[in-house]
């Protein structure tokens, strides 16, 4: 529980670090992106989701309606928001790698490697995209059996209970890559670190996901995630990384 608990304050010093002097100028671009891709994904889940419904609702369940109704919504809400987050972070991956960089600089006082602007671009989107490539496999492997649990009828109840874990953990992975992935660690090196931490990661992925749902809060979810994710990464991750 005390590892949950810290997990969730990760994500309220996210929200103070992001405010920082020096680090105000690298919040810009992820935010802007997420308020467009979030902007698209209010719009999908908000118009589609009376149709989504009554193709996932079997018939001979229709009387456990009132019942099945709000569970069926979270499932369909998170399933939209987590795919859009996970599209909003390939795409402004790299801008989180120079987020977290000034992030870990500010925590620790350690030089990073200075901002060459638009030029150090290319290098980072070469090694982000064999990052975020790998988390959407993994994403992918679970998220089908998640799917297949979600349209079983009767299994499919556990299924809010299941996206949320996964949710929150696929949150936690993803924030504390760009950290991680400054150090050159590889998906494998990070999933082993994290998964020395599971409370930190899924009480700091679980606020995460919470803040994602909200709307106008989700803007800044992308932004407050890297810097919370960096600060997990200088406070706990990074020792136990040291230490195997």
């Amino acid at each position: 529980m005390t590892g949950l608990f810290q997990g969730m304050h990760y994500v309220l010093k996210g929200f103070a670090l992001i405010t920082q002097k020096g680090i105000r100028p690298f919040v810009a671009l992820p935010l802007l992106i997420n308020i467009l891709i979030f902007s698209a994904g209010i719009w999908l889940a908000t118009s589609q989701v009376d149709r989504w419904m009554e193709q996932l609702l079997p018939t001979w369940l229709h009387w456990l309606e009132w019942l099945l109704w709000p569970l069926f919504i979270l499932v369909i809400f998170f399933a939209v928001f987590y795919t859009f987050t996970m599209l909003a972070n390939l795409i402004a991956a790299p801008f989180n790698a120079l987020l977290a960089e000034q992030v870990e600089k500010h925590l620790n006082g350690l030089p990073v490697a200075e901002f060459q602007g638009f030029k150090s671009i290319p290098a980072l989107i070469t090694r982000t995209f064999r990052s975020e490539a790998s988390k959407l496999w993994y994403m992918a492997k679970w998220g089908i059996l998640l799917l297949l649990i979600t349209i079983i009828p009767g299994v499919n109840i556990i299924s809010p209970l299941a996206w949320t874990i996964f949710g929150a953990w696929m949150l936690a992975i993803e924030y504390a890559d760009y950290p991680m992935g400054n150090h050159e660690l590889y998906f494998k090196e990070e999933l082993k670190t994290l998964k020395q931490h599971p409370a930190h990661a899924l009480g700091f992925g679980w606020i995460l996901s919470l803040i994602t749902a909200i709307p106008i809060l989700n803007f800044l979810a992308m932004p407050v995630g890297v810097a919370g994710g960096t600060a997990l990464w200088v406070d706990e991750l990074s020792k136990s990384h040291r230490n195997t």
